[in-house]
């Protein structure tokens, strides 16, 4: 049986909408003398991540345990503020070709949700990316209390986007939301790149 065609799009942000240039992280990690890649490793440890992602606590309070837990490395605390606080001013870029895309599905009468596991920064790294008027709802997973892949996250996001799961088509890096999204019965596909906007553009014209 062939699937309804999708009149919604849910995309993810990180990874999709936004990309992020490492050098900036490996340059701070340079500065201070930290092991590459050491910033990121103890900011996703899933431990100190997952109740940022579920609003449990602010983002302030998580960059606070990521400096706390980077101060041996560097010898004190206030150092240690210091490499957390200037890695944290690069706040991404869009990718242009994902925003193209965006703009042209909605002006075809589309409804684009933005679907993200993101902590309560999520508003103003919207508006200093300049897209806070680019997306019909942002489904942030601090808000609602539930991230991906839950099936209630993806529940909440057709709830926003007012489409029922088999017409919305969600895009994302990670094979778990993924996996999750295509269990509460939404059409997912894996994000590779920029290439994989044709098949979007043809899955959404049906």
């Amino acid at each position: 049986m062939a699937r309804e065609r999708a009149t919604a799009l849910l995309v993810d942000f990180d990874g999709v909408l936004r990309r992020w240039d490492p050098a900036v992280a490996a340059s701070v990690e340079r500065e201070y003398g930290l092991s590459t890649g050491v910033l990121g490793e103890i900011a996703m440890q899933w431990g100190r991540l997952q109740p940022v992602l579920t609003g449990q606590v602010s983002h302030a309070d998580w960059m606070t345990s990521v400096a706390e837990a980077l101060t041996p490395s560097v010898g004190d605390v206030e150092r240690a503020r210091a490499a957390v606080e200037q890695w944290q001013r690069y706040r991404g870029e869009v990718d242009p070709e994902v925003l193209a895309f965006v703009r042209e599905v909605r002006a075809a009468g589309v409804r684009v949700g933005l679907g993200t596991n993101a902590t309560d920064l999520l508003d103003a790294d919207l508006a200093a990316l300049g897209l806070t008027d680019e997306l019909d709802v942002v489904v942030n997973s601090s808000v609602i209390g539930v991230h991906k892949p839950a099936p209630e996250y993806f529940q909440a996001a057709c709830a926003a986007l007012e489409t029922s799961p088999a017409r919305v088509l969600f895009v994302d890096d990670e094979d778990r939301a993924i996996s999750g999204a295509r269990a509460a019965g939404l059409s997912a596909y894996r994000w590779n790149g920029p290439a994989d906007l044709r098949y979007l553009r043809a899955a959404l014209a049906g």
